[in-house]
């Protein structure tokens, strides 16, 4: 009887801890918790962030398929505030609010929920099931949201004071060069964000395991 009575209490303590370790994944709160917080953290850098970002386009876009002389990001901010005024450099911070909110959210509401599939497949949690999940997580937020970046680095390059507004923009892409041009560059920019998430996520998934 002792013995039953143990090897129940140990079949019921591995279910429980089974429970728990997959408890994340099943709770939609819980996904919901931490796409919001994920989300709304990202969207609050990129506010603070987005000038940088305007200027980061306008260098990689100058001088496209000419030669001469390229100038730094200091000489291009002053240029840009001279002929332009301070609201350039907040040029596409509509779009590239609404990318932050939904990457950043479903970046890391899809990782855990991933490695807890993997965990249920393979019955691990190792480092490369987390680069997997990085990579996964990372690739489908990118894919998903490709046409809100196209949207956003096409206001960046507006320079005209009178500008249309983004769905207008969008519109005009759609209506000018098709839907397909929404999804231009989605193939390195997914590439990219695989990468950078499987790096980053498992990372900090691992140090935090050795640490604490």
């Amino acid at each position: 009887m002792d013995g039953n009575s143990a090897s129940r209490n140990s079949l019921s303590s591995g279910t429980v801890k089974v429970n728990e370790k997959q408890s994340w994944a099943t709770s939609p709160s819980g996904a919901l918790y931490h796409f919001g917080t994920s989300g709304i953290s990202v969207a609050f850098a990129t506010g603070i962030t987005h000038p940088i970002d305007v200027l980061k386009v306008r260098l990689q876009m100058q001088l496209v398929g000419q030669r001469g002389p390229l100038i730094g990001m200091g000489p291009l901010c002053v240029q840009v505030l001279k002929s332009e005024g301070p609201k350039a450099l907040y040029l596409g911070l509509t779009p590239s609010l609404v990318r932050s909110l939904i990457y950043g959210g479903l970046r890391l509401g899809l990782y855990e929920p991933s490695k807890s599939v993997f965990d249920w497949a393979f019955d691990s949690t190792n480092i490369f099931v987390k680069i997997a999940s990085g990579a996964f997580a990372g690739g489908i937020a990118t894919a998903l949201t490709n046409p809100v970046e196209v949207l956003k680095v096409r206001l960046q390059m507006n320079s005209d004071l009178k500008q249309r507004g983004a769905i207008a923009e969008m519109r005009s892409i759609v209506s000018k060069e098709g839907v397909g041009a929404l999804w231009k560059g989605v193939g390195p920019a997914t590439a990219r964000a695989a990468a950078l998430t499987a790096s980053q996520l498992a990372t900090y998934d691992e140090f935090k395991r050795v640490i604490f």
